[in-house]
């Protein structure tokens, strides 16, 4: 007996990220390449981390900045999925991120967390935060995204 197919426009934002991120022939992602690991997915909050590599250097041999700006784009876009109803989207309006200190490609390890602030029928906000392995901040910032669908 076949086993009827998932229809994922059912799925609220939380189950549909839950879903993606533990199906093992799920479509690739950012993170894959990145190497992000999901370490939570709960409604308005969402953790991942990451080990730095000498591939994800600058010109400086320090880590890109723009390492850290997809962190906290995932984080903090994915935070604001979490609280979608099923059928609405979303996409990033504006990304502002602030670099406090410099990270080696060391495999040093990255923990991003990403929370709401303010989730809207057309708007939502979210900050983020990324720290090292000794909890010292690393980066952070916010997002304003903008709901695609009916809210």
């Amino acid at each position: 007996m076949a086993t009827p197919e998932l229809d994922l426009s059912k799925l609220t934002g939380l189950e549909l990220l839950r879903l993606g991120m533990t199906t093992q022939d799920r479509p690739r992602f950012i993170g894959d390449l990145l190497g992000m690991e999901v370490e939570s997915l709960e409604y308005g909050e969402v953790v991942f981390a990451l080990h730095t590599r000498p591939e994800f250097a600058n010109p400086l041999g320090t880590t890109h900045g723009g390492i850290c700006a997809t962190l906290l784009d995932s984080v903090m876009g994915c935070a604001v999925h979490t609280t979608l109803d099923a059928g609405v989207g979303y996409t990033t309006l504006e990304l502002k991120v602030n670099y406090i200190r410099a990270v080696p490609t060391d495999g040093q390890r990255l923990t991003a967390t990403g929370s709401t602030i303010h989730v809207g029928r057309t708007t939502a906000t979210a900050e983020g935060r990324v720290v090292d392995a000794g909890g010292r901040l690393v980066a952070h910032g916010t997002t304003t995204c903008v709901i695609l669908g009916n809210r």
